[in-house]
């Protein structure tokens, strides 16, 4: 009578371990494919974010992480292109910033959402009106992001009215407007548009300027701006041009006047290649965010949404940032 008890207490066991792995709560030999997708493929940044996911599948040897992204720009239809690919190959989970919210969530996220495909954003979120069609969002809070850049290029503000030159990438990219929302009003007061003199800030007629994310335009447009006899302040809300292989080379021209704050470039990201450009004296401060976390959390949470369907509890995980300059340049950060 006992080993027949025991006989039906192993199989009901055995029937609610079965139940529980159809159902998809958990099955470590089921293979998880989480695919990041950033604005750009070449970008360090990135690249860095993929390495963060993948330091999370250490430990989950079922869980693998595929990175792709438009390969050269900021290219809103071939990142719509990739993510449908992608959902059509039936990864598990996906992991996305986003270049144009409206075009994304139409063009590939809707198809996502009716296979059941869930979503995380990370750095770029998408529009509030289109936050039903992922998770949560996992980066640097944009909005302050863009006011501590503002509040940086306080200090190098020398005039009664103070010139101003903001560079950005896509128009329609959310981070990117969100921070330079961000500096106007950390400058200016208002968040809506060009400063036109508020508190001693205008911006140059000729900004923003707007790159699309490519390099050799990005780089460009400094060295344009840097040649004014009285130049702007040059604020990049992204690496941009610090990300050009050439930027070192082409900026050491500047060099002298940057030291005497004759010339002033303040660019968000830490970037190897920012800070080599950093330590040789061709900007004045960088601020940093957390791309290599950004990646790794956005995997866990997926993670547990796909093998537990455990919602996270968050709709916004903000991560701090960090400032650095030539006298810290060395120990600010650490890049992955």
């Amino acid at each position: 009578m006992i080993h027949r008890v025991a006989q039906i207490s192993l199989l009901f066991v055995t029937l609610v371990c079965f139940q529980a792995v159809a159902s998809g709560v958990y099955d470590a030999a089921t293979s998880i494919n989480i695919a990041v997708v950033g604005k750009t493929k070449n970008d360090s940044f990135y690249q860095q974010s993929h390495k963060g996911c993948v330091h999370f599948a250490r430990d989950y040897p079922n869980v693998a992480c595929i990175y792709d992204g438009a390969d050269d720009y900021q290219d809103v239809r071939t990142q719509v292109l990739i993510v449908k690919e992608l959902i059509k190959k039936g990864v598990d989970g996906l992991l996305i910033s986003t270049t144009d919210s409206k075009f994304l969530v139409d063009g590939a996220l809707k198809l996502a959402a009716k296979k059941g495909i869930p979503v995380i954003t990370f750095d770029s979120d998408l529009l509030k009106e289109h936050e039903a069609y992922r998770l949560a969002y996992v980066g640097t809070n944009n909005f302050d992001f863009g006011k501590a850049l503002g509040e940086e290029a306080k200090r190098f503000k020398t005039e009664p009215v103070q010139y101003i030159c903001l560079q950005s990438g896509h128009q329609t990219t959310p981070n990117l407007n969100q921070r330079i929302a961000g500096v106007r009003f950390a400058l200016s007061g208002q968040s809506k548009t060009r400063m036109s003199g508020e508190n001693g800030w205008i911006e140059h007629y000729r900004c923003p300027l707007f790159t699309m994310g490519r390099r050799a335009d990005a780089l460009d447009q400094l060295v344009t701006m840097m040649k004014y006899p009285n130049p702007p302040i040059f604020l990049a809300v992204a690496g941009f041009a610090q990300f050009n292989p050439d930027y070192i080379t082409r900026m050491a021209q500047f060099k002298a006047l940057i030291a005497k704050k004759n010339r002033v470039i303040i660019s968000a990201d830490t970037e190897n290649t920012q800070l080599k450009a950093l330590q040789r004296g061709l900007s004045v401060t960088n601020i940093g965010q957390k791309p290599f976390e950004m990646g790794r959390l956005g995997a866990e949470l997926l993670y547990h949404f796909i093998t537990q369907d455990k919602k996270p509890a968050q709709s916004h995980y903000y991560l701090d940032y960090h400032y650095c300059n030539s006298g810290n340049v060395a120990t600010c950060t650490t890049n992955h």
